[in-house]
């Protein structure tokens, strides 16, 4: 089955979790997936191969955390880091709904930075940018660094915030895609990181609990 004989159902599946996209955009993440499909075969960037299946257990259970992104950013023009961002889950499905958020997707390995910057000539996204490196290694210098750092299925929230903490820029927020409550993790955070909400997320087709962790550093007396 192709990408696009998926259409309806990703259209379905938008207005359901209450996103209204160009025809241009939905088209761009039909190519998306359909890109993921053809560099699978050589680089294994997913297990999942179904294009049913990578519709909702990639495209759509991205698209669901998008409002609350929304919500969170005022919609405004921000910069967001995708943390092991793998084939490009969130990160690519961000830039693409989201043309105003400046989107760098980091990760260790290489061919998956390299599939990210291909996403980007491809799709002609100019707010993506792949970056091969350890997300310690990046630095918010003067006034850089990024509004938000966002990471799904990647670590622990203890690793992925302690790992993250110097790309912050002031006033920044991490945002952690989780499935189940992560109560455990949340218990063993530091004292100076602060969780100020967990947000249940409803996945259109996908019978499987989600949500989104969001932590800040906390100021500490």
């Amino acid at each position: 089955m192709s990408a696009a004989a998926l259409k309806p159902a990703l259209e379905a599946g938008l207005r359901e979790l209450g996103l209204t996209l160009s025809d241009a955009q939905v088209d761009q993440l039909l190519a998306y997936q359909d890109l993921i499909a053809k560099w699978n075969k050589v680089y294994n960037l997913t297990a999942v191969r179904d294009p049913q299946e990578m519709l909702t257990h990639h495209l759509l259970d991205s698209l669901a955390a998008i409002p609350p992104l929304l919500r969170q950013t005022g919609g405004e023009s921000v910069k967001l880091l995708d943390v092991g961002s793998g084939g490009g889950l969130p990160g690519v499905v961000i830039a693409i709904t989201c043309p105003q958020i400046q989107v760098h997707c980091v990760d260790t390995v290489l061919k998956k930075s390299t599939f990210i910057q291909q996403v980007a000539a491809s799709l002609k996204l100019s707010n993506l940018r792949g970056i091969h490196a350890r997300v310690e290694s990046l630095k918010a210098e003067e006034g850089g660094g990024y509004d938000v750092v966002c990471s799904r299925a990647f670590a622990s929230l203890v690793d992925f915030t302690t790992w993250s903490r110097s790309a912050l820029k002031p006033g920044a927020v991490w945002m952690a895609m989780k499935g189940r409550h992560p109560a455990d993790e949340l218990s063993a955070l530091p004292a100076d990181v602060s969780v100020f909400h967990v947000e249940q997320l409803k996945v259109p087709g996908l019978d499987a609990e989600r949500c989104i962790v969001w932590l800040r550093p906390a100021a500490l007396a």
